[in-house]
């Protein structure tokens, strides 16, 4: 196997982060511009965004309006919440974009590459055969065919004809 590095990736690492006390998952939760904030669905105790910097099209994340750091800060009909709007969200994308699969699952604590560490969130991740290439290792770039303002509304029509 091949060993590919992304030395760019050390200075965010490194860099001090800004202390805030509530989360910008909390904030998002909290605010009413669904747009701006390329959120799609909200639910009774979690809500659902396209993430801002995507691995690629579609990738979608699931967050509990409770700040939490890991599931043991959630009741058990919270994760239910969570794990059913995770599940209608993947439904719609396979509806909208027909990946050939999907990468779901959360990153708890930094060493496990946690972007944001004080609230737990679930990631969706659509996949297509041949979706690697190039660009992220070489150009530092991610390539996201559509604008996110456009694929968050066919995203938010998709999840109004999904069921829970």
């Amino acid at each position: 196997m091949e060993t590919l590095h992304a030395p760019w990736r050390i200075e965010y690492i490194l860099a001090p982060k800004k202390v805030q006390e509530q989360s910008l998952f909390t904030t998002i939760g909290q605010s009413n511009d669904d747009v701006a904030n390329y959120v799609v669905a909200r639910e009774r105790s979690c809500y659902a965004l396209l993430n801002a910097y995507p691995y690629t099209g579609g990738h979608l994340m699931v967050v509990p309006y409770k700040q939490v750091t890991d599931l043991n800060g959630l009741t058990i009909q919270e994760m239910g919440d969570l794990m059913s709007l995770t599940r209608r969200c993947q439904n719609a994308l396979s509806r909208l974009m027909k990946p050939d699969g999907f990468n779901i699952g959360m990153n708890i604590g930094k060493v496990a590459g946690a972007g944001i560490l004080d609230h737990l969130h679930v990631h969706i991740v659509p996949r297509w055969n041949g979706d690697t290439n190039f660009m992220p290792v070489i150009a530092g770039a991610t390539v996201v065919p559509q604008a996110l303002t456009d694929l968050a509304a066919q995203i938010r029509a998709a999840l109004i004809e999904t069921p829970a």
